[in-house]
């Protein structure tokens, strides 16, 4: 029994100028597609998503795991009195505060990317 493939059936001509090809192309690149995927996909209705997307997501991922491992860390030295007698207690708070600080500002970075996606 044949099977009906892509390859074997008609393809559909579109004109275009240049810069609406290298348009669609670019696009095509961005969500890791082939222009006639792309295209494709766009005529029948189906949602394009991006292949962008998908490691913005990861990499926020990786970059909050490596905040909660950090807060981690703080708490661990904060924690441990022999590490923090070396320290003056001013110096304790001005560290703490500038991490925080950092912390909080990853945090309205990463905050920021999400509402972009």
């Amino acid at each position: 029994m044949a099977r009906n493939t892509r390859k074997g059936s008609p393809p559909i001509k579109v004109w275009l100028l240049p810069e609406e090809k290298e348009g669609i192309e670019e696009s095509a690149r961005r969500v890791g597609l082939s222009a006639s995927a792309y295209l494709r996909n766009i005529g029948l209705g189906l949602t394009v998503r991006g292949v962008l997307d998908q490691h913005a997501v990861i990499e926020l991922s990786k970059i909050n795991g490596d905040l909660g491992r950090l807060g981690g860390l703080l708490k661990m030295w904060l924690s441990n009195d022999e590490r923090l007698a070396v320290f003056k207690q001013d110096q304790i708070q001005h560290s703490i505060l500038d991490a925080l600080v950092q912390i909080r500002s990853i945090q309205d970075g990463m905050l920021e990317k999400v509402k972009n996606l």
